[in-house]
C-alpha cells in the first residue's frame, strides 16, 4: 500500500487577487479612518511603524536573505535624513538655524521638494554604499560586522564634524514635517511590494544561494562580490528612504539620534520576525515599536500611598521588553516566521482549525 502524501491546497489564482485587492482597499479604508478619527500620538506611532517596517526590510535584505552580517544601516540612515533636512529647510530659516557658521555658499540657496529630497538621500546612500563595498564586502561573518559598525560611525562623526553642511552637533530643526499615514504607509507599500518583486527575481534567488552557501552559489555562475554590492546598495536605498521619512516625522535631525545602538532596533525586528521573511519583518516592526510604547510607563516614577516604588526608573521598560523578547525567542528560536511567509492558505487554515476546535468545545459542551 502506497501511502497518501498530503499536498497543501493551493487557492486559484483568481481569488488570490481577489484577497490581494480586499487588503490594499482594506489598508486604504483604515489609513482614511486614522488620518480622520485618531489622535496625533497613535497617528505618531503609526507612521514609526511604516518607517521600521521599510528599515527592517532594508536590513532583512542584506542579513536575513543575502546573509552577510551588516551593521551599518545607522550610517545610511543618517545620509537620508541629512538629506531631506539640509534640502527641504526653508531658505528663509536657514539663517537662524547655521548662525554658528553659515550654510555652505554651494547649497545654501537650494531647496528641493521633499520627494526629490527623499530620492536623492536614498541614491547618497546608495553611493556610500557602493564605496564602502568595494574593502568591505570582501570580508566576512563578524569582520564585516565590525567594519560596517565602524563606517556608521565615521559617518556619524563626520556629519557632527562638518558645521557649514549638517549644522554639526547641534543638529537641523525646521525641518517641514509629515504627520499624514499616506506619505509614510504609501512609501512602505511601495517598498513592500518590490521587496517581494525582488525575492522572486532572479537576483533574490542568487542572494538567497549565497546566503545557504557561497562555494555553490559560485560553482553555479553567481558572481558573489557583483550579487553582494547589489544586494548591500539596494539595502543602503532603503535606509537612506527611512532615514528621510524619519527626518520629516520628527522635524530635526541630530548627530546624537543616529548611534550604532539604533541598529541594534532593526536587528532586533528582524531577528524576532525571521531572518529572512518579509511578513514576519512587518508583523515584528510592529511588536517592537507598539511594544516599547506601551510599555513607556515603566520608566516613569511610581509611588502607592506615598511610597516611592523603586524599580520604576528609567531604562526598566527595555530591561522587561529584552525579557518578554527572550521568551519570544526561546520558543521561536527561527523567529515568528523563520524563513517562510504569511500566505493566504496559511491564514484561511489557521481559522479553519480555529472554527474547528472551537466547534469541537461546542459539541463537548452539548454532550455533557
Amino acid at each position: 500500500m502506497k501511502k497518501r502524501v498530503k499536498t497543501k491546497t493551493q487557492l486559484p489564482l483568481k481569488n488570490r487577487w481577489l484577497l490581494n485587492i480586499g487588503a490594499i482597499v482594506f489598508l486604504i479604508a483604515f489609513i482614511f479612518i486614522a488620518n480622520q478619527f485618531l489622535d496625533s500620538y497613535i497617528r505618531r506611532i503609526l507612521n514609526l511603524c511604516a518607517i521600521y517596517t521599510i528599515l527592517g526590510l532594508s536590513m532583512n535584505l542584506i542579513n536575513g536573505f543575502t546573509g552577510l552580517f551588516s551593521l551599518g544601516q545607522a550610517g545610511f540612515m543618517a545620509i537620508g535624513a541629512y538629506a531631506v533636512a539640509i534640502f527641504t529647510v526653508p531658505l528663509e530659516a536657514r539663517a537662524t538655524i547655521f548662525y554658528l557658521e553659515p550654510m555652505h555658499p554651494a547649497i545654501s540657496h537650494i531647496r528641493l521638494p521633499f520627494v526629490v529630497a527623499l530620492l536623492l538621500g536614498g541614491l547618497l546612500a546608495a553611493l556610500a554604499a557602493f564605496l564602502i563595498g568595494a574593502p568591505v564586502l570582501r570580508l566576512r561573518g563578524d569582520y564585516l560586522a565590525i567594519a560596517t559598525l565602524g563606517f556608521s560611525e565615521i559617518i556619524r562623526i563626520v556629519f557632527t564634524n562638518i558645521q557649514n553642511i549638517t549644522n554639526g552637533a547641534l543638529g537641523i530643526k525646521n525641518i517641514p514635517t509629515i504627520s499624514n499615514l499616506w506619505w509614510t504607509w504609501g512609501i512602505a507599500l511601495i517598498v513592500i511590494s518590490s521587496m517581494v518583486l525582488l525575492i522572486r527575481s532572479s537576483y533574490g534567488r542568487a542572494f538567497k544561494a549565497i546566503r545557504e552557501d557561497e562555494i555553490a552559489a559560485e560553482a553555479m555562475g553567481i558572481g558573489l562580490f557583483k550579487h553582494k554590492v547589489i544586494a548591500f546598495m539596494i539595502s543602503a536605498f532603503m535606509a537612506g528612504i527611512g532615514g528621510g521619512l524619519f527626518a520629516a516625522l520628527l522635524g530635526t535631525v541630530d548627530p546624537k539620534q543616529f548611534y550604532f545602538t539604533l541598529t541594534y532596533n532593526f536587528l532586533l525586528i528582524i531577528v524576532l520576525g525571521g531572518m529572512g521573511s518579509i511578513s514576519g519583518t512587518i508583523m515584528s516592526a510592529f511588536i517592537v515599536t507598539i511594544g516599547l510604547e506601551w510599555l513607556r510607563f515603566l520608566d516613569e516614577p511610581l509611588s502607592i500611598a506615598g511610597i516611592s516604588i523603586p524599580l520604576f526608573r528609567p531604562g526598566l521598560r527595555m530591561v522587561v521588553f529584552s525579557l518578554l523578547l527572550m521568551g519570544v525567542v526561546l520558543f521561536y528560536r527561527k523567529g515568528l516566521m523563520g524563513q517562510t511567509e504569511l500566505s493566504w492558505e496559511r491564514i484561511i487554515g489557521f481559522f479553519k482549525k480555529f472554527g474547528k476546535k472551537e466547534g469541537s468545545q461546542v459539541g463537548g459542551d452539548l454532550s455533557e
